[in-house]
């Protein structure tokens, strides 16, 4: 296994430098959640693949790795979508319109959306685990005739976490893909499911052979939903699970997200079921 800094054409400093973005505005998408969109001070617009992350920088507070939520279609602002839960994500939310960022990447893997063309699409989401996913579901409603059935199987803690609540019922209504929700704790006003979003599974309706699932949510999750995908038919190599356990440099360096031989960094952070599957049952891991 090779770190980025060992691939032709790169150093470490092009890889460790931060470069400068501007927040032109931030969304409140949920009571502790953010989406903080950036523009480049100087030079052009980042491009990116669905499924990769940067490493943002609140100077003088930390750094930390947060998955790409924008359009990977579009040349635009980078968007990312943060939780509060701890100072670097809190003084990154709370930066007024006009602060300066630093931005490292893009880094990692990608969910290589167009794997999925002439079949069916299963997308699982648990919280915030939409955001990462965000920008695959764009790329599939962008060439949406390509795709065969696609369904998005999505599970919050309560009604009010729902993220990009306005986008799921226009990708529900005009753009054909099935949306099912559910939450853990619903109130006197929820209307629909209740329970854990792995239990969606198997009714969902999607050719198991002929289906690519990408899953992406908290661990424990995460392997719930593989083994449901596994057990309906889907192949393990086309069961695709978004890793970003414990990064911190992004490149390979620190050890932080190391599982074995792997690091969620270099070789993921969005890795196939068939590679982690021995991997993510055995608990010291």
């Amino acid at each position: 296994m090779t770190t980025t800094l060992d691939r032709p054409g790169h150093s470490v400093r092009d890889h460790m430098t931060p470069s400068r973005y501007r927040i032109s505005r931030t969304r409140q998408d949920t009571r502790d959640t953010f989406t903080v969109v950036l523009e480049p001070v100087d030079g052009p617009m980042l491009h990116y693949k669905a499924g990769q992350f940067t490493m943002l920088d609140a100077f003088g507070v930390g750094e930390v790795p947060i998955s790409i939520s924008g359009d990977p279609t579009r040349p635009g602002p980078l968007e990312h979508t943060i939780r509060d839960v701890g100072a670097v994500t809190h003084a990154l939310i709370a930066a007024p319109r006009g602060a300066v960022l630093g931005v490292r990447g893009p880094y990692g893997t990608s969910w290589d959306v167009a794997d999925g063309e002439g079949g069916d699409v299963v997308v699982v989401a648990g919280g915030i685990g939409l955001a990462p996913l965000r920008p695959a579901l764009m790329e599939i409603v962008a060439h949406r005739e390509r795709y065969g059935r696609v369904v998005l199987l999505y599970g919050a803690r309560t009604p009010e976490d729902i993220l990009f609540g306005d986008e799921l019922r226009s990708w529900a209504r005009d753009r054909g893909v099935v949306v099912e929700v559910t939450v853990d704790n619903g109130q006197h006003a929820w209307r629909g499911k209740v329970g854990l979003v792995t239990n969606l599974v198997p009714r969902a309706g999607f050719d198991p052979h002929a289906t690519l699932a990408l899953v992406c949510g908290p661990e424990v999750m995460m392997r719930s939903a593989a083994q449901a995908l596994v057990a309906r038919g889907v192949p393990g190599d086309r069961v695709r699970l978004s890793l970003e356990r414990s990064m911190k440099c992004g490149v390979g360096l620190c050890g932080h997200c190391q599982i074995r031989e792997l690091f969620a960094c270099v070789d993921g952070p969005v890795l196939g079921y068939d590679r982690l599957a021995p991997l993510l049952s055995i608990r010291e891991l």
